[in-house]
Protein backbone atom coordinates (compact mmCIF):
# COMPACT_ATOMS: atom_id res chain seq x y z
CA UNK A 1 0.00 0.00 0.00
CA UNK A 2 1.48 3.53 -0.86
CA UNK A 3 0.88 6.72 1.02
CA UNK A 4 0.52 9.64 -1.57
CA UNK A 5 1.51 12.61 0.48
CA UNK A 6 -0.25 15.88 -1.22
CA UNK A 7 1.22 19.13 0.02
CA UNK A 8 -1.21 22.33 0.37
CA UNK A 9 1.12 24.10 -2.92
CA UNK A 10 0.75 20.74 -5.26
CA UNK A 11 -3.92 20.93 -5.88
CA UNK A 12 -3.58 19.22 -9.39
CA UNK A 13 -4.96 16.37 -10.05
CA UNK A 14 -2.15 15.88 -12.58
CA UNK A 15 0.12 15.83 -10.30
CA UNK A 16 3.19 13.43 -10.71
CA UNK A 17 2.44 11.94 -7.39
CA UNK A 18 -1.09 10.50 -8.35
CA UNK A 19 0.30 9.10 -11.45
CA UNK A 20 0.63 5.72 -10.54
CA UNK A 21 -1.77 5.49 -7.69
CA UNK A 22 -4.26 2.89 -7.39
CA UNK A 23 -7.29 4.01 -6.09
CA UNK A 24 -8.34 0.25 -4.08
CA UNK A 25 -5.25 -0.03 -2.18
CA UNK A 26 -3.36 3.43 -1.94
CA UNK A 27 -3.77 5.97 0.17
CA UNK A 28 -3.98 9.41 0.07
CA UNK A 29 -2.70 12.14 2.91
CA UNK A 30 -3.25 15.75 3.55
CA UNK A 31 -2.73 17.63 6.28
CA UNK A 32 -3.32 21.28 7.94
CA UNK A 33 -0.21 21.49 10.07
CA UNK A 34 1.42 23.63 12.60
CA UNK A 35 4.61 23.98 11.26
CA UNK A 36 3.84 24.67 7.72
CA UNK A 37 1.54 27.72 8.80
CA UNK A 38 3.68 29.42 11.71
CA UNK A 39 7.35 29.35 9.72
CA UNK A 40 6.36 32.35 9.21
CA UNK A 41 3.11 34.02 10.81
CA UNK A 42 1.59 34.02 7.62
CA UNK A 43 -0.99 36.40 6.55
CA UNK A 44 -4.43 35.48 7.79
CA UNK A 45 -5.60 35.48 4.64
CA UNK A 46 -3.23 33.13 2.77
CA UNK A 47 -3.49 30.71 5.71
CA UNK A 48 -7.87 30.57 4.90
CA UNK A 49 -7.02 30.27 1.24
CA UNK A 50 -4.40 27.32 1.62
CA UNK A 51 -6.81 25.66 3.57
CA UNK A 52 -10.24 26.24 1.91
CA UNK A 53 -8.49 25.10 -1.36
CA UNK A 54 -7.15 22.13 0.08
CA UNK A 55 -10.32 20.91 1.92
CA UNK A 56 -12.23 21.24 -1.41
CA UNK A 57 -9.36 19.80 -3.34
CA UNK A 58 -9.34 16.74 -0.98
CA UNK A 59 -13.24 16.50 -1.42
CA UNK A 60 -13.03 16.75 -5.23
CA UNK A 61 -10.73 13.73 -4.99
CA UNK A 62 -12.69 11.70 -3.02
CA UNK A 63 -16.07 12.40 -5.03
CA UNK A 64 -13.68 10.80 -7.50
CA UNK A 65 -13.04 7.21 -5.45
CA UNK A 66 -9.50 7.89 -3.54
CA UNK A 67 -9.18 6.94 -0.52
CA UNK A 68 -8.20 10.01 1.08
CA UNK A 69 -6.87 10.91 4.55
CA UNK A 70 -7.40 14.75 5.39
CA UNK A 71 -6.25 15.56 9.30
CA UNK A 72 -7.83 19.57 9.79
CA UNK A 73 -5.65 22.23 11.56
CA UNK A 74 -7.93 21.53 14.99
CA UNK A 75 -7.61 17.62 15.00
CA UNK A 76 -6.37 16.66 18.69
CA UNK A 77 -4.30 14.25 17.47
CA UNK A 78 -2.85 16.56 14.37
CA UNK A 79 1.42 16.38 15.50
CA UNK A 80 1.60 19.53 13.67
CA UNK A 81 4.58 18.34 11.07
CA UNK A 82 4.18 16.84 7.94
CA UNK A 83 6.56 13.85 9.27
CA UNK A 84 4.35 13.90 12.26
CA UNK A 85 1.27 12.95 10.18
CA UNK A 86 3.13 10.78 7.82
CA UNK A 87 4.65 8.56 10.94
CA UNK A 88 0.92 8.74 12.89
CA UNK A 89 -0.69 7.08 9.48
CA UNK A 90 1.98 4.56 8.62
CA UNK A 91 1.10 3.41 12.78
CA UNK A 92 -2.30 2.57 11.15
CA UNK A 93 -1.87 1.24 7.74
CA UNK A 94 0.06 -1.29 6.40
CA UNK A 95 1.85 1.34 4.43
CA UNK A 96 5.10 0.25 2.31
CA UNK A 97 5.68 2.72 0.47
CA UNK A 98 5.45 7.01 0.67
CA UNK A 99 5.41 9.05 -2.43
CA UNK A 100 5.32 12.96 -2.96
CA UNK A 101 5.76 15.66 -5.67
CA UNK A 102 8.86 17.25 -5.45
CA UNK A 103 8.69 20.17 -2.98
CA UNK A 104 8.72 24.11 -4.42
CA UNK A 105 10.58 24.57 -1.54
CA UNK A 106 14.08 24.50 -0.58
CA UNK A 107 14.13 23.63 3.32
CA UNK A 108 11.38 21.06 2.88
CA UNK A 109 12.97 19.09 -0.14
CA UNK A 110 16.01 18.83 2.24
CA UNK A 111 13.78 17.63 4.87
CA UNK A 112 12.41 15.17 2.71
CA UNK A 113 15.41 13.92 1.96
CA UNK A 114 15.57 12.51 5.32
CA UNK A 115 12.84 10.95 5.96
CA UNK A 116 13.31 7.61 4.43
CA UNK A 117 15.89 6.84 7.39
CA UNK A 118 13.59 8.51 10.15
CA UNK A 119 10.64 6.41 9.17
CA UNK A 120 12.47 3.42 7.69
CA UNK A 121 10.42 3.23 4.94
CA UNK A 122 11.06 4.21 1.23
CA UNK A 123 10.26 7.58 0.17
CA UNK A 124 9.63 8.32 -3.78
CA UNK A 125 10.06 12.01 -4.44
CA UNK A 126 8.79 12.71 -8.22
CA UNK A 127 9.64 15.62 -10.34
CA UNK A 128 6.97 18.25 -10.10
CA UNK A 129 5.91 18.46 -14.04
CA UNK A 130 3.12 20.80 -13.63
CA UNK A 131 6.62 23.61 -14.53
CA UNK A 132 7.65 24.06 -17.87
CA UNK A 133 11.25 24.43 -16.81
CA UNK A 134 12.71 21.87 -15.34
CA UNK A 135 15.84 22.73 -12.59
CA UNK A 136 17.91 20.49 -14.97
CA UNK A 137 16.62 22.27 -17.81
CA UNK A 138 17.38 25.58 -16.52
CA UNK A 139 20.57 24.36 -15.24
CA UNK A 140 21.82 23.59 -18.35
CA UNK A 141 20.76 26.75 -20.11
CA UNK A 142 22.50 28.67 -17.85
CA UNK A 143 25.24 26.82 -17.99
CA UNK A 144 28.60 28.89 -19.22
CA UNK A 145 26.91 32.07 -20.02
CA UNK A 146 28.56 34.73 -18.48
CA UNK A 147 24.95 36.67 -17.40
CA UNK A 148 21.96 34.99 -17.10
CA UNK A 149 19.17 37.44 -18.69
CA UNK A 150 15.27 36.37 -18.10
CA UNK A 151 15.08 37.94 -21.91
CA UNK A 152 17.20 35.41 -23.47
CA UNK A 153 15.29 32.38 -21.40
CA UNK A 154 12.41 33.86 -22.30
CA UNK A 155 12.71 33.31 -25.72
CA UNK A 156 13.79 29.94 -25.85
CA UNK A 157 10.68 29.21 -24.10
CA UNK A 158 8.55 30.97 -26.43
CA UNK A 159 10.40 28.66 -29.27
CA UNK A 160 10.16 25.44 -27.22
CA UNK A 161 6.58 25.83 -26.55
CA UNK A 162 5.78 27.68 -30.01
CA UNK A 163 3.72 30.67 -28.33
CA UNK A 164 3.54 33.77 -29.77
CA UNK A 165 5.27 32.33 -32.81
CA UNK A 166 5.62 33.29 -36.79
CA UNK A 167 7.64 29.93 -37.99
CA UNK A 168 10.78 30.92 -36.89
CA UNK A 169 10.34 34.18 -34.88
CA UNK A 170 8.29 36.18 -32.62
CA UNK A 171 4.54 37.59 -34.03
CA UNK A 172 4.67 41.36 -34.71
CA UNK A 173 8.32 40.92 -35.07
CA UNK A 174 9.71 41.75 -31.47
CA UNK A 175 9.96 39.62 -28.58
CA UNK A 176 9.25 42.18 -26.09
CA UNK A 177 6.46 44.61 -25.82
CA UNK A 178 7.46 45.74 -22.69
CA UNK A 179 8.12 49.82 -23.96
CA UNK A 180 4.46 50.31 -24.40
CA UNK A 181 3.46 48.33 -21.22
CA UNK A 182 4.69 51.80 -19.12
CA UNK A 183 1.29 54.26 -19.48
CA UNK A 184 0.70 56.39 -16.35
CA UNK A 185 -2.86 56.32 -14.93
CA UNK A 186 -5.08 58.90 -16.72
CA UNK A 187 -8.14 59.94 -14.92
CA UNK A 188 -11.55 58.39 -15.78
CA UNK A 189 -10.26 54.56 -15.92
CA UNK A 190 -13.06 52.62 -14.91
CA UNK A 191 -11.24 49.11 -13.37
CA UNK A 192 -13.41 46.19 -13.42
CA UNK A 193 -13.41 44.01 -10.04
CA UNK A 194 -11.75 40.97 -9.22
CA UNK A 195 -13.39 37.71 -8.83
CA UNK A 196 -15.10 37.11 -5.77
CA UNK A 197 -16.06 33.80 -5.10
CA UNK A 198 -19.12 32.71 -2.92
CA UNK A 199 -18.53 31.63 0.47
CA UNK A 200 -19.45 27.82 1.11
CA UNK A 201 -19.69 25.94 4.18
CA UNK A 202 -15.92 24.71 3.92
CA UNK A 203 -14.65 28.02 3.29
CA UNK A 204 -17.28 29.69 6.61
CA UNK A 205 -15.67 26.67 8.78
CA UNK A 206 -11.62 27.75 7.90
CA UNK A 207 -12.10 31.29 8.01
CA UNK A 208 -13.62 30.15 11.70
CA UNK A 209 -10.58 28.10 12.48
CA UNK A 210 -7.78 31.37 11.23
CA UNK A 211 -10.09 33.41 13.02
CA UNK A 212 -10.01 31.33 16.36
CA UNK A 213 -6.35 29.89 16.04
CA UNK A 214 -4.18 32.86 14.30
CA UNK A 215 -5.43 36.02 16.56
CA UNK A 216 -2.21 37.53 15.71
CA UNK A 217 -1.32 37.03 12.52
CA UNK A 218 -0.87 40.21 10.08
CA UNK A 219 -3.32 41.07 8.25
CA UNK A 220 -7.51 41.03 7.25
CA UNK A 221 -9.39 37.96 7.34
CA UNK A 222 -12.36 39.61 6.09
CA UNK A 223 -13.70 40.13 3.16
CA UNK A 224 -12.52 36.98 1.59
CA UNK A 225 -13.32 36.18 -2.12
CA UNK A 226 -10.25 34.20 -3.24
CA UNK A 227 -10.90 31.18 -5.86
CA UNK A 228 -10.62 27.96 -3.54
CA UNK A 229 -11.61 25.24 -6.48
CA UNK A 230 -9.83 24.57 -9.56
CA UNK A 231 -13.51 25.71 -11.59
CA UNK A 232 -13.32 28.69 -9.33
CA UNK A 233 -9.84 29.52 -10.51
CA UNK A 234 -10.91 28.60 -14.25
CA UNK A 235 -13.32 31.11 -13.63
CA UNK A 236 -11.25 33.83 -12.49
CA UNK A 237 -8.78 33.58 -15.12
CA UNK A 238 -12.14 34.08 -17.64
CA UNK A 239 -13.19 37.24 -15.93
CA UNK A 240 -9.47 38.47 -16.09
CA UNK A 241 -8.79 37.86 -20.02
CA UNK A 242 -12.71 38.62 -20.88
CA UNK A 243 -12.71 42.08 -18.50
CA UNK A 244 -9.09 42.70 -18.26
CA UNK A 245 -6.53 41.64 -20.12
CA UNK A 246 -7.01 44.47 -23.12
CA UNK A 247 -5.49 47.22 -20.38
CA UNK A 248 -2.98 45.22 -18.58
CA UNK A 249 -0.52 45.93 -20.94
CA UNK A 250 -0.98 49.86 -21.12
CA UNK A 251 -0.93 49.90 -17.40
CA UNK A 252 0.23 47.39 -15.84
CA UNK A 253 3.13 49.52 -14.12
CA UNK A 254 0.12 51.78 -13.21
CA UNK A 255 -1.04 52.65 -9.61
CA UNK A 256 -4.21 54.20 -8.44
CA UNK A 257 -5.11 55.02 -4.93
CA UNK A 258 -7.64 52.97 -3.92
CA UNK A 259 -7.73 50.83 -6.99
CA UNK A 260 -5.39 47.98 -5.64
CA UNK A 261 -6.09 45.51 -8.29
CA UNK A 262 -5.84 47.66 -11.39
CA UNK A 263 -5.81 45.60 -15.02
CA UNK A 264 -4.10 42.53 -13.23
CA UNK A 265 -4.94 39.31 -13.78
CA UNK A 266 -4.47 37.64 -9.78
CA UNK A 267 -3.94 34.28 -10.80
CA UNK A 268 -0.79 34.10 -8.99
CA UNK A 269 -2.72 33.01 -6.13
CA UNK A 270 -3.96 29.41 -8.44
CA UNK A 271 -1.11 28.96 -10.27
CA UNK A 272 1.15 28.83 -7.14
CA UNK A 273 -1.22 26.12 -5.13
CA UNK A 274 -1.91 24.39 -8.27
CA UNK A 275 -5.44 25.07 -8.96
CA UNK A 276 -4.15 26.46 -12.76
CA UNK A 277 -1.27 25.16 -14.56
CA UNK A 278 0.46 28.01 -16.51
CA UNK A 279 0.69 26.61 -19.83
CA UNK A 280 -3.25 26.81 -20.07
CA UNK A 281 -3.00 30.29 -18.39
CA UNK A 282 -0.80 31.05 -21.27
CA UNK A 283 -2.80 29.48 -24.22
CA UNK A 284 -5.99 31.42 -23.08
CA UNK A 285 -4.18 34.24 -23.44
CA UNK A 286 -2.83 33.51 -26.95
CA UNK A 287 -6.20 32.66 -27.88
CA UNK A 288 -7.56 36.22 -26.70
CA UNK A 289 -4.77 37.61 -29.39
CA UNK A 290 -5.58 35.78 -32.14
CA UNK A 291 -9.50 36.28 -31.67
CA UNK A 292 -8.90 39.91 -31.47
CA UNK A 293 -9.84 40.32 -27.80
CA UNK A 294 -6.75 41.81 -26.78
CA UNK A 295 -3.96 43.33 -28.21
CA UNK A 296 -0.09 42.09 -28.61
CA UNK A 297 1.16 44.14 -26.21
CA UNK A 298 -1.16 43.04 -23.17
CA UNK A 299 -0.83 39.39 -24.32
CA UNK A 300 2.93 39.26 -24.31
CA UNK A 301 3.36 41.36 -21.48
CA UNK A 302 1.19 39.11 -19.44
CA UNK A 303 2.85 35.71 -20.97
CA UNK A 304 6.34 37.00 -20.31
CA UNK A 305 5.30 37.25 -16.68
CA UNK A 306 4.00 33.46 -16.69
CA UNK A 307 6.32 31.33 -19.07
CA UNK A 308 9.43 33.97 -18.80
CA UNK A 309 9.52 35.42 -15.54
CA UNK A 310 8.28 32.79 -13.13
CA UNK A 311 10.05 29.94 -14.57
CA UNK A 312 12.94 31.82 -15.04
CA UNK A 313 12.92 32.78 -10.75
CA UNK A 314 11.85 29.33 -10.14
CA UNK A 315 15.49 28.00 -12.21
CA UNK A 316 17.43 30.56 -10.45
CA UNK A 317 15.90 29.82 -7.04
CA UNK A 318 17.27 25.94 -7.88
CA UNK A 319 20.63 26.89 -9.34
CA UNK A 320 21.94 28.58 -6.47
CA UNK A 321 19.87 27.37 -3.50
CA UNK A 322 20.76 27.44 -0.56
CA UNK A 323 23.53 30.22 -0.64
CA UNK A 324 21.45 32.41 -2.30
CA UNK A 325 19.30 33.09 1.23
CA UNK A 326 22.09 34.58 2.62
CA UNK A 327 23.37 36.61 0.18
CA UNK A 328 23.49 40.21 1.14
CA UNK A 329 25.76 42.21 -1.63
CA UNK A 330 25.01 45.60 -0.36
CA UNK A 331 25.39 44.50 3.13
CA UNK A 332 22.36 45.87 4.46
CA UNK A 333 21.88 45.57 8.49
CA UNK A 334 18.51 47.88 9.40
CA UNK A 335 16.30 46.28 10.64
CA UNK A 336 12.69 46.31 9.18
CA UNK A 337 10.42 49.70 10.52
CA UNK A 338 7.38 48.62 12.44
CA UNK A 339 4.97 50.45 9.89
CA UNK A 340 5.65 47.41 7.56
CA UNK A 341 3.23 46.15 9.80
CA UNK A 342 1.13 48.96 10.75
CA UNK A 343 0.88 51.35 7.98
CA UNK A 344 1.51 54.29 10.25
CA UNK A 345 3.80 56.63 8.35
CA UNK A 346 3.11 60.06 6.26
CA UNK A 347 4.69 58.60 3.16
CA UNK A 348 1.20 58.23 1.58
CA UNK A 349 2.62 55.78 -1.04
CA UNK A 350 4.28 53.72 1.05
CA UNK A 351 0.58 53.69 3.52
CA UNK A 352 -1.29 53.21 0.41
CA UNK A 353 0.60 49.76 -0.36
CA UNK A 354 1.00 48.31 2.97
CA UNK A 355 -2.85 48.91 4.12
CA UNK A 356 -3.84 47.53 0.73
CA UNK A 357 -1.63 43.97 1.38
CA UNK A 358 -3.01 44.28 5.07
CA UNK A 359 -6.42 43.79 3.53
CA UNK A 360 -6.20 41.77 -0.08
CA UNK A 361 -2.61 40.11 0.97
CA UNK A 362 -2.34 41.44 -2.71
CA UNK A 363 -0.11 44.19 -4.13
CA UNK A 364 0.65 44.44 -7.67
CA UNK A 365 4.33 43.66 -9.31
CA UNK A 366 4.79 47.61 -9.58
CA UNK A 367 4.04 48.49 -5.63
CA UNK A 368 5.76 45.24 -4.55
CA UNK A 369 9.14 46.31 -6.59
CA UNK A 370 8.93 50.32 -7.21
CA UNK A 371 7.50 51.69 -3.91
CA UNK A 372 7.60 48.62 -1.11
CA UNK A 373 10.97 47.50 -2.50
CA UNK A 374 12.27 50.54 -3.70
CA UNK A 375 11.90 51.78 -0.02
CA UNK A 376 13.28 48.74 1.49
CA UNK A 377 16.30 48.86 -0.82
CA UNK A 378 16.81 53.26 -0.29
CA UNK A 379 16.67 52.47 3.72
CA UNK A 380 19.57 49.12 3.32
CA UNK A 381 16.82 47.54 5.19
CA UNK A 382 18.42 43.65 5.58
CA UNK A 383 17.35 41.11 3.23
CA UNK A 384 16.57 38.53 5.79
CA UNK A 385 13.98 40.92 7.10
CA UNK A 386 12.32 41.86 3.70
CA UNK A 387 12.34 38.66 2.57
CA UNK A 388 10.64 37.34 5.31
CA UNK A 389 8.28 40.25 5.71
CA UNK A 390 7.38 39.51 1.80
CA UNK A 391 6.82 35.71 2.60
CA UNK A 392 4.54 35.80 4.87
CA UNK A 393 1.95 39.06 3.89
CA UNK A 394 1.30 37.44 0.15
CA UNK A 395 -1.07 34.47 -0.85
CA UNK A 396 0.73 34.02 -3.80
CA UNK A 397 4.37 33.80 -2.19
CA UNK A 398 6.32 30.34 -1.59
CA UNK A 399 9.83 30.99 -1.50
CA UNK A 400 10.77 29.52 -4.43
CA UNK A 401 9.26 32.63 -6.20
CA UNK A 402 9.58 35.63 -3.47
CA UNK A 403 12.90 34.80 -2.53
CA UNK A 404 14.44 35.42 -5.96
CA UNK A 405 12.36 38.36 -6.75
CA UNK A 406 13.10 40.04 -3.23
CA UNK A 407 16.76 39.17 -2.46
CA UNK A 408 17.52 39.71 -6.58
CA UNK A 409 15.03 42.42 -7.94
CA UNK A 410 13.80 43.79 -4.97
CA UNK A 411 17.04 44.76 -2.77
CA UNK A 412 19.95 43.72 -5.67
CA UNK A 413 21.45 41.23 -3.01
CA UNK A 414 22.72 38.92 -5.18
CA UNK A 415 25.09 41.51 -6.63
CA UNK A 416 23.15 41.64 -10.32
CA UNK A 417 22.73 38.16 -10.63
CA UNK A 418 19.13 38.27 -11.33
CA UNK A 419 19.15 41.96 -12.21
CA UNK A 420 21.67 44.23 -14.48
CA UNK A 421 20.99 47.09 -11.90
CA UNK A 422 19.65 48.09 -8.87
CA UNK A 423 15.87 49.12 -9.06
CA UNK A 424 16.18 52.29 -7.36
CA UNK A 425 14.09 55.38 -7.84
CA UNK A 426 13.56 59.24 -6.41
CA UNK A 427 9.83 60.15 -5.52
CA UNK A 428 9.50 61.32 -9.31
CA UNK A 429 8.96 57.65 -10.31
CA UNK A 430 6.42 56.83 -8.10
CA UNK A 431 4.78 60.45 -8.74
CA UNK A 432 4.63 59.58 -12.57
CA UNK A 433 3.57 56.25 -12.39
CA UNK A 434 0.53 57.00 -9.54
CA UNK A 435 -1.45 59.29 -7.94
CA UNK A 436 -0.42 58.67 -4.37
CA UNK A 437 2.11 62.26 -3.80
CA UNK A 438 -0.94 64.37 -4.18
CA UNK A 439 -2.50 63.25 -1.26
CA UNK A 440 0.84 62.97 1.00
CA UNK A 441 2.35 65.09 3.69
CA UNK A 442 5.67 65.32 1.34
CA UNK A 443 6.23 66.93 -1.70
CA UNK A 444 7.56 64.64 -4.23
CA UNK A 445 8.76 68.69 -5.85
CA UNK A 446 11.34 69.19 -2.82
CA UNK A 447 14.35 67.62 -2.85
CA UNK A 448 15.41 68.35 0.90
CA UNK A 449 14.79 69.45 4.15
CA UNK A 450 11.31 68.44 6.46
CA UNK A 451 8.91 68.57 3.41
CA UNK A 452 11.04 66.66 1.03
CA UNK A 453 9.66 63.26 -0.22
CA UNK A 454 12.26 61.32 1.60
CA UNK A 455 12.22 59.00 -1.55
CA UNK A 456 14.29 62.02 -3.37
CA UNK A 457 16.77 62.16 -0.88
CA UNK A 458 17.10 58.56 -0.21
CA UNK A 459 17.45 57.90 -3.50
CA UNK A 460 20.61 60.05 -3.34
CA UNK A 461 22.11 58.91 -0.35
CA UNK A 462 22.00 55.32 -1.39
CA UNK A 463 24.40 55.94 -4.94
CA UNK A 464 26.71 57.57 -2.61
CA UNK A 465 26.84 54.81 0.56
CA UNK A 466 27.19 52.15 -2.27
CA UNK A 467 29.65 53.76 -4.67
CA UNK A 468 32.45 51.30 -3.91
CA UNK A 469 29.76 48.50 -4.80
CA UNK A 470 28.20 50.03 -7.82
CA UNK A 471 30.07 52.63 -9.19
CA UNK A 472 31.75 49.95 -11.56
CA UNK A 473 28.37 48.88 -13.01
CA UNK A 474 27.87 50.23 -16.66
CA UNK A 475 24.24 50.64 -16.58
CA UNK A 476 24.43 52.67 -13.06
CA UNK A 477 27.07 55.12 -15.32
CA UNK A 478 24.95 57.89 -15.48
CA UNK A 479 23.78 58.17 -11.73
CA UNK A 480 27.20 58.85 -10.86
CA UNK A 481 28.10 61.05 -12.88
CA UNK A 482 25.13 63.59 -11.70
CA UNK A 483 26.33 62.70 -8.02
CA UNK A 484 30.23 63.92 -8.83
CA UNK A 485 28.36 67.19 -10.18
CA UNK A 486 26.73 68.37 -7.27
CA UNK A 487 27.81 70.59 -4.68
CA UNK A 488 29.26 69.54 -1.52
CA UNK A 489 26.07 71.78 0.28
CA UNK A 490 23.97 69.32 -1.87
CA UNK A 491 25.76 66.33 -0.30
CA UNK A 492 25.93 67.46 2.84
CA UNK A 493 22.09 68.42 2.56
CA UNK A 494 21.21 64.61 1.30
CA UNK A 495 23.63 62.93 3.89
CA UNK A 496 22.19 65.43 6.92
CA UNK A 497 18.47 64.93 5.33
CA UNK A 498 18.99 60.98 4.81
CA UNK A 499 20.56 60.66 8.66
CA UNK A 500 17.72 62.56 10.43
CA UNK A 501 14.92 60.69 8.84
CA UNK A 502 16.57 57.12 9.23
CA UNK A 503 17.47 57.88 13.07
CA UNK A 504 13.91 58.69 13.41
CA UNK A 505 12.29 55.45 11.55
CA UNK A 506 14.90 53.62 13.77
CA UNK A 507 13.63 55.36 17.17
CA UNK A 508 9.93 54.38 15.71
CA UNK A 509 9.07 57.91 15.42
CA UNK A 510 6.25 58.58 13.04
CA UNK A 511 7.88 59.58 9.46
Amino acid sequence: MKLCLILGDQLSPSLSSLADHHTQTDVVLMCEVRSEATYVKHHKKKIAFVFSAMRHFAKGLSDDGYDVRYVQYDDQNNTGSLIGEVGRIITQEPITEIVVTAPAEHRLQTEMAGWSLELNLPVTIKEDDRFLCSPNEFSSWAEGRKQLRMEYFYREMRRKYSILMDQDGPIGGQWNYDAENRKPPSSGLVVPDTFCAQHDEITQEVLALVEHHFPDHFGDLLPFHFAISRDQALAALDQFIAKRLRLFGDYQDAMVQNEPWMYHSHIGFYLNCGLLNPLECIERAEAAYHKGVAPLNAVEGFIRQVLGWREYVRGIYWLKMPDYKSANFLEARRQLPDFYWTADTQMNCMRQCITETKQNAYAHHIQRLMVLGNFALLAGIAPDEVNNWYLLVYADAYEWVELPNVTGMVLFADGGLLASKPYAASGAYINKMSNYCGSCKYKVSVKNGPNACPFNYLYWDFIGRNDGKLRGNPRMGFMYKSLDRMSDEKRDAIQEDSRRFLNAMDADEKI
